[in-house]
């Protein structure tokens, strides 16, 4: 099944998230309410993983996008975004399984991100491991000690 992104709320939710001069740092594209083909902005807000993480359901099952800080020090700071399947653990099986082919679609709206964490339990997104990947991703890493041969 097929799912429609015509929606033009997706975009501009998404084009917010990746905007520097918005405030909002998190959007979650859900299913519309009776509509299992129909994505619609759920929720958007500022407060980071955080807050993303906060309005997440047992129940529910959508696509997040976030936008991460990152800095290795005070004079290098790095936006990063992270995409995050959501499947809470009371979403029903029949869902589940909609939910895999769907994400082609979503990324038809979600076309730009770092890495892709998949979560079910909000014990998932721990920011502190989100950033380790998101450093491994990006490279280089001047985080790390070096040993002397």
């Amino acid at each position: 099944m097929s799912l429609l992104v015509s929606d033009p709320e997706l975009l501009t939710a998404y084009d917010d998230v990746r905007d520097d001069k918005t405030e909002t740092n998190w959007a979650f594209f859900g299913l519309a309410a009776g509509k299992p083909d129909r994505l619609q902005v759920s929720a958007k807000g500022s407060g980071g993983l955080a807050e993303f993480i906060q309005q997440l359901q047992k129940d529910t099952a959508g696509w997040g996008y976030v936008r991460m800080n990152m800095s290795n020090d005070e004079y290098s700071q790095r936006v990063k975004f992270v995409l995050i399947p959501w499947c809470g653990e009371e979403v029903g099986i029949m869902k589940r399984a909609r939910l895999s082919i769907q994400i082609a679609d979503v990324k038809n709206i979600i076309r730009s991100y770092h890495i892709e964490v998949p979560a079910s339990h909000k014990a998932d997104l721990d920011e502190a491991d989100i950033l380790t990947r998101l450093r491994k991703a990006g490279g280089a890493n001047y985080d790390r000690q070096t040993s002397a041969y």
